[in-house]
């Protein structure tokens, strides 16, 4: 088959804009109750923004990868909200429950973490900008400051300030069209507890037809959806903890050098995964963003035995195993290649352009940052002429990789200038061929081939950011500690097929990325103190499902965390090169 493609377009540039949203698991899953409100935060503001806009423009087109473990989050919320607004059931987020409930906690405790909670928000883009909002969390940070002053504080402020919190994580599209946050939000203050519930129903209605939303999308072909390993854990360091040193000779490894049984738990992601996103969407995905961009050659060659037909990854690790092969870059990261003797085709990220939306264009008007974008894609159009792909060589293809959900906080009002501009002039341009890599493979059967893949993930090519650090290793061990209990446990048949099914989701949970992700000096001590618990509940819970004792150890944090990273560590860029 001709490289080219079809019906005219064989002079086309083929782009991909690829959207990777993930949570991991903030329930305790023995209460159900969440410890952060991270999943339906960004799912008001972050998930519903970016399926508008891709709704607002008909010929635009994207591929959205949603992580199993975030969508079994957003069903639970729908459910949860349901249930209150129907049922009177009492809601398990402590946060969305204060907004819920006519009487707030009356103890100064709870009022204190109240308001650090609702001053977790971007400072500029969604504090600053409302006149009303910036007003309370003035007042707030005044109590802060002098907690002895709380009892000056009534009802009515916290009840404004639990408004105002949520109306700026409101997405930007249901801002600007819905007449009841315009209303709420014109009225300023005083708010009562019927404008509370009607903010709640909002809110429902949001979470609960988000899903269905980038279903008909999906259903109409204007966008692709794929999935991640079921709990979003890096599958390379299961398979092989040693794998690290393929791009990190010198690392310090945790104690344990080889994670128990890692290949079946690699498998059982997958294939957990894959169940989720099916019973979720009524389909299966054709695609995979391993957690992070995180691959090796084994992870590949696990893809492809799931029948996974295309994964994406990170431009350094394709630069790693090109060098590791002996084969010459150039212009390489245009190219779809396929490893070995594998049938999953690899994807790999401009880090230059993706990072440019991460980290630069928040900055930037969203005209100029749009048409510079432009202007870098019609510069490697004509640096790799689409007309020149043929029977050995593949059409060129540019891969614009990122978090779908923590960058738009970052920019003046969501990102809503840039986004609906970025679709519109793109879907609009004569030379760029805006697609989705299952559409692509469908009209480009050539690839190049890697005979070696350099095992690493998006971030630097490496694996620095979940392991080598002491904390990170550390964690590591414990991880492993408890997996050899879980396998004695599970092998002696003690446990039911119910408690059974809910220790290997706890043990999934414990194996996600997250965690590691956050521990270090490198992170914010807030941010890292509430993974360190978060992590530590995880792992008791499932000592406590195998009716183990919990050992000692978890019960004190063993990470603090002292950095000032930029975007408070939520994202990293994928070249450590400025």
């Amino acid at each position: 088959m001709s490289g080219s493609l079809k019906d005219g377009k064989k002079n086309k540039i083929n782009l991909v804009l690829y959207w990777h949203m993930h949570q991991p698991e903030y329930r305790n899953l023995q209460n159900g109750e969440y410890n952060l409100p991270w999943t339906y935060l960004h799912t008001i503001k972050d998930y519903v923004d970016m399926v508008a806009h891709l709704e607002a423009v008909p010929a635009a087109k994207a591929v959205v990868n949603f992580a199993p473990v975030l969508l079994e989050q957003i069903e639970d919320y729908s459910e949860q909200l349901d249930a209150y607004l129907n049922h009177g059931s009492a809601l398990r987020d402590p946060l969305l429950s204060a907004l819920a409930e006519p009487d707030i906690n009356k103890e100064a405790k709870n009022r204190l973490c109240l308001l650090k909670v609702c001053l977790r928000a971007n400072e500029q883009r969604l504090i600053e900008r409302f006149a009303d909002f910036r007003k309370l969390a003035k007042m707030a940070r005044v109590i802060l400051a002098a907690p002895e002053m709380i009892a000056y504080y009534d009802d009515q402020f916290f009840s404004d300030l639990l408004v105002w919190y949520h109306l700026a994580w409101i997405a930007e599209t249901v801002r600007r069209k819905d007449a009841r946050i315009k209303a709420l939000m014109d009225k300023g203050r005083l708010y009562t507890d019927d404008d509370r519930y009607l903010l709640i129903e909002i809110i429902y209605e949001l979470i609960s037809t988000l899903i269905n939303r980038y279903k008909k999308l999906a259903e109409e072909n204007r966008i692709e959806l794929s999935m991640t390993p079921y709990a979003h854990p890096i599958v390379p360091l299961l398979l092989d903890i040693e794998s690290a040193r393929e791009a990190m000779p010198n690392v310090t490894l945790p104690t344990v050098k080889e994670y128990p049984d890692g290949k079946q738990r690699s498998l059982w992601h997958m294939q957990k995964g894959l169940e989720t996103f099916q019973r979720v969407f009524g389909f299966l995905p054709h695609g995979c963003w391993p957690s992070e961009g995180s691959v090796s050659g084994d992870t590949v060659e696990l893809l492809s035995e799931c029948n996974v037909r295309w994964l994406a990854s990170g431009e350094t690790v394709l630069r790693n195993s090109l060098n590791a092969s002996a084969m010459e870059a150039g212009e390489c990261i245009h190219t779809p290649y396929q490893y070995a003797d594998n049938n999953t085709v690899c994807f790999f990220r401009h880090d230059g352009l993706s990072d440019l939306i991460g980290f630069k264009y928040s900055d930037w008007h969203a005209d100029d940052a749009v048409a510079n974008l432009i202007h870098n894609v019609e510069k490697i159009a004509q640096a790799n002429d689409s007309s020149n792909a043929d029977a050995d060589n593949p059409a060129t293809i540019v891969s614009i990789i990122l978090d779908g959900e923590n960058a738009w906080e970052y920019y003046p009002e969501n990102g809503f200038h840039f986004l609906s501009a970025l679709y519109k002039k793109l879907s609009e341009h004569e030379t760029i061929n805006l697609t989705t890599y299952s559409q692509y493979l469908e009209q480009n059967a050539v690839t190049s081939k890697l005979t070696k893949m350099v095992a690493g993930s998006w971030v630097y090519g490496t694996f620095s950011t979940w392991i080598g650090e002491e904390d990170k290793n550390r964690a590591w061990d414990m991880l492993a500690d408890a997996k050899r209990v879980y396998d004695q446990v599970m092998g002696s048949g003690r446990l039911s097929d119910e408690d059974r099914e809910r220790a290997e989701i706890q043990l999934a949970i414990c194996e996600g990325s997250d965690w590691f992700w956050w521990f270090g000096n490198n992170n914010p001590s807030a941010s890292v103190q509430s993974f360190d618990q978060q992590y530590r509940i995880h792992l008791s819970n499932l000592y406590r499902i195998l009716g183990k004792q919990v050992p000692e150890y978890l019960s004190r944090a063993f990470s603090r965390g002292n950095g000032s990273p930029a975007m408070g560590g939520v994202m990293l860029p994928g070249s450590n090169i400025e």
